[in-house]
């Protein structure tokens, strides 16, 4: 184990005692399965019912706004590597009480995606295995990971490392058969041109609005790339990883999303029932009849929910840490033995199987509001990556240029777009009934967390 301190080079974290332990393959697994998360593999069908062939274009443009965050979140890891990560950044840019916000709201965010992801693997293995309590499999697959990640931090980049390339190879190989089936090189199949594209009411068969909650729907199935930026702070050398990372994100998101939407829509119609219903990839597979295929997808998704909680227990505990050494939460949550905050793993799980409780005892009331309250959350955390940054880049040219390893394309010009696009995104969520409600909500929380961290910082400053 390594620890470091203080007054070490710019390539260790400045959150210490934690280790170092994950490797620089770990790394590069988690940024490459980062991007393939839940969202991607069954919350994509409801973007496709609404917006249908043109959802691609909705996932082009929220992909975009997501390479533009990911860069400008790159440029201050890479100079500032933390568990922290963006919720550091805001901290220094712009107050601590903008840290205090930006990292509680995560924290809340990343615990409730916990319950959630064990909900949804546990409907999967009950689909299998009838007769059997869904809440007995989610407190099975929270024991796991809680224990994995009390014990060290490799085991993280260990589960991690496999689930990913299990994800990468699913993936690829459906581009592979996809685009032979679109070919017509895929035996038992025949080239469908542009009938699905074309057809069914055409490209935009629900209009601009469709096409709208495509993109509020795309957006936040992008979630979980945040993850990197936290875990590169235990590598062997963060500055490099972040940089080689985020260097890559363009093509991973354009290959794995863009090209998987693609596929989907001109292979079958996108108003086919399935898609919703088995998600989009297991009714793509098994529209081309490939024996099994629909089956072994399942298992994919299932390994896609349990990476997912296993990277959220990981992610909101060093989040929770790095909170408590900036002395922004309670000091038990800070405990670390072994390298891991172990308190702060304890602590997320229990939260995440609260929920889980929750969504079985109050699903009518206090179950959908703790869902509509971090609706908006990642925007909120996108909103204040935008301005530290725009803060942070004038600090570092004139203070440490040498640290602008990953720089910001064409700053500040993108930085604004960027900008302009989040805000964008937050007049259609209110325009939108579905989505209007989650926004007013996660607004509720964003305001009481910026009360409770100003004060904090006020009577701190005075003390």
């Amino acid at each position: 184990m390594q620890n470091s301190t203080s007054t070490q080079t710019p390539a260790k974290a400045d959150d210490v005692p934690l280790s170092h332990g994950l490797k620089q393959r770990h790394l590069s697994m988690i940024a490459l399965g980062g991007v393939i998360g839940a969202g991607l593999f069954v919350g994509s069908g409801a973007g496709i019912a609404a917006a249908g062939p043109s959802i691609v274009i909705a996932y082009v443009i929220s992909g975009l706004l997501v390479m533009l965050v990911m860069r400008m979140l790159g440029e201050m890891s890479a100079a500032y590597p933390s568990s922290g990560t963006f919720s550091a950044h805001a901290e220094r840019a712009i107050g601590p009480w903008a840290g205090f916000t930006a990292g509680w709201s995560f924290w809340v965010l990343l615990c409730t995606a916990v319950g959630l992801e064990g909900i949804g693997a546990a409907k999967i293995v009950t689909g299998w295995l009838p007769g059997t309590p869904e809440w007995a499999w989610v407190a099975l697959f929270m024991v796991v990971f809680c224990g994995a990640n009390l014990a060290a931090v490799k085991n993280f980049g260990e589960f991690e490392f496999w689930f990913a390339a299990l994800k990468v190879g699913a993936i690829a190989l459906f581009l592979v058969l996809g685009g032979l089936a679109i070919a017509g090189a895929l035996p038992g199949t025949d080239a469908p041109g542009t009938a699905n594209l074309t057809g069914e009411g055409g490209f935009l068969p629900n209009g601009s609005e469709g096409l709208i909650i495509g993109l509020l729907a795309s957006v936040f199935a992008y979630g979980g790339m945040e993850t990197v930026t936290i875990a590169a702070a235990e590598s062997e050398n963060p500055v490099s990883g972040v940089a080689r990372a985020v260097r890559t994100a363009m093509w991973r998101i354009a290959l794995f999303y863009i090209g998987s939407m693609a596929v989907v829509v001109t292979l079958i119609p996108w108003d086919s029932k399935e898609v919703v219903e088995k998600g989009p990839y297991v009714a793509t597979l098994d529209h081309l009849g490939i024996p099994g295929a629909g089956q072994l997808m399942n298992v994919v998704v299932l390994v896609a929910l349990l990476s997912a909680m296993n990277a959220n227990i990981y992610g909101s505990s060093r989040m929770a840490y790095s909170l408590v050494q900036r002395g922004q939460g309670p000091a038990a949550l800070g405990r670390v033995s072994g390298g891991v905050p172990r308190v702060a793993v304890l602590a997320s799980s229990v939260f995440g199987f609260v929920c889980v409780v929750l969504s079985y005892w109050r699903p009518d009331d206090v179950f959908p509001w703790l869902l509509n309250m971090i609706g908006a959350v990642i925007l909120v955390v996108w909103i204040l990556i935008a301005v530290s940054q725009l803060r942070l880049r004038r600090r570092l040219e004139r203070e440490a240029p040498e640290k602008l390893v990953v720089r910001m394309w064409a700053f500040p010009v993108l930085t604004w777009v960027a900008m302009a696009g989040m805000a964008g995104i937050f007049v259609l969520m209110a325009r939108e009934p579905d989505t209007r409600v989650q926004l007013y909500s996660t607004g509720v929380m964003t305001v009481l967390l910026s009360a409770v961290g100003y004060a904090w910082q006020r009577r701190r400053a005075s003390a």
